[in-house]
């Protein structure tokens, strides 16, 4: 198993490049099922997640094949409508087939989620939508068993947002007979992302980026090629990360514009945030000032930063309150970083940070994706040596981000433990 060894202190300087958004990717591919035919997406940032779901729809039936940052997805040859408990097990997004797989196929059986360590997100509402869309839905044995005509149009309305919920049924509604209205929808970027990629396939979709969004079904879709767009949960990582250590990073490729809550709180944490080309420049100097964050869905302040700024405000001058919610166990790395010297205090969605100033290294352990980011960032910018391990979570949303910040002064590396000798 492989860990993160950082030895902090070092400013951050010089350019950093944004991947590909993962949490549009993954999408766009399970999009590819409502066509016949090969579809390329570039950009296609290189993560374990990425690999998951290549696996997925290999198992459905298609073929994919990657070179570098480029993906093609011939869906044409898509055969099984089932998604398995072991692939589904690792990556809650491969629920997001279960609405193309319906909507082309006219059945699916796809595997319950099951937990997730942040905190609960029921698919419910991806299933009252498609019941009201005409699907007959059985489940049994850990398994959504689905099965429809044709999609007939419904007006769906979401008691809260739900990104996948809204991704899913857009996806059916776009194959659907009629119109499908869908309220309190999602307004995150890549659900945006998604609607554009669906209308370049020939769909008719209005209100992305809305409250509303109206879907007008058709009768096919055609394959496309397409860019993927950057990660703005990694770019805000890497803005994090500057502010940290006092740092001077251009970050190229960065959308800026999908990050104006994050900008208001560095700016009044005394962080200097200033566009510049296709990206932006983030210096940090002097001593951080606390500010309060209340995470919400797009477009307040994202649950996917709120670790990062955990970390940040461990080291500010001040009293800071981090209100979470969006899920109700998004605090787990505050344990971690507390071994590091932060003084924190849990009051169920609350955390209460006392900041003095300093981090100082130590070993920890990540226990999903963004908290992993956060005790990087910790790492950083502590005093002496810090060891991540089980940076595999790292791996499902971060491309390469030991090198990434190596590249810009870090003292920072990936080690992998010694095999254990078998007993005898």
């Amino acid at each position: 198993m492989d860990r993160i060894i950082i030895r902090g202190g070092n400013r951050l300087i010089g350019e950093v490049t944004i991947s590909g958004a993962k949490n549009a990717a993954l999408p766009m591919m399970a999009a590819t099922l409502l066509t016949e035919g090969c579809s390329t997406f570039r950009n296609i940032p290189e993560l374990r997640d990425i690999v998951t779901f290549k696996t997925l729809i290999e198992h459905l039936g298609g073929k994919v094949e990657q070179e570098g940052h480029t993906l093609r997805i011939e869906s044409g040859t898509v055969k099984m409508p089932e998604a398995p408990y072991e692939l589904v097990k690792t990556m809650r997004a491969s629920i997001l087939v279960l609405g193309p797989l319906v909507a082309r196929m006219k059945r699916a059986r796809v595997s319950l989620p099951g937990g997730c360590a942040i905190g609960a997100r029921p698919i419910n509402l991806h299933l009252m939508g498609l019941e009201r869309m005409g699907a007959k839905v059985r489940i049994e044995h850990g398994y959504v068993d689905m099965t429809a005509g044709r999609l007939k149009g419904a007006d769906i309305c979401f008691d809260t947002p739900t990104v996948t919920g809204t991704e899913n049924l857009m996806m059916a509604a776009a194959l659907a007979e009629g119109v499908t209205v869908l309220e309190n929808a999602a307004k995150e970027p890549e659900v945006v992302e998604l609607a554009m990629v669906l209308n370049k396939m020939g769909a008719r979709i209005d209100g992305m980026g809305t409250d509303t969004i109206r879907i007008d079904g058709v009768e096919e879709l055609r394959p496309i090629v397409h860019t993927v767009m950057p990660d703005r949960i990694e770019a805000g990582t890497f803005m994090i990360a500057s502010a940290m250590t006092r740092g001077n990073l251009l970050i190229r490729n960065c959308p800026l514009e999908d990050l104006d809550a994050l900008v208001v709180k560095l700016k009044e944490a005394g962080v200097e945030v200033t566009p510049e080309g296709d990206g932006v420049r983030v210096v940090g100097s002097g001593q951080i000032r606390s500010v309060d964050i209340k995470t919400s869905p797009y477009p307040g302040f994202p649950t996917d930063l709120q670790a990062q700024m955990a970390a940040m405000m461990s080291m500010a001058n001040g009293l800071t309150v981090i209100t979470e919610t969006v899920f109700e166990n998004r605090f787990m790395h505050v344990s971690e970083l507390r071994r590091m010297g932060a003084k924190i205090k849990i009051d169920g969605r609350t955390a209460i940070i006392k900041g003095n100033g300093r981090l100082s290294g130590a070993p920890v352990m990540a226990t999903d994706l963004r908290a992993s980011a956060s005790l990087v960032l910790a790492g950083l910018a502590a005093d002496g040596k810090t060891e991540v391990s089980r940076v595999y979570h790292l791996d499902r949303g971060y491309e390469r981000i030991e090198k990434k910040l190596a590249a810009v002064g870090a003292d920072i590396k990936r080690v992998k433990d010694a095999p254990k000798a078998r007993q005898v």
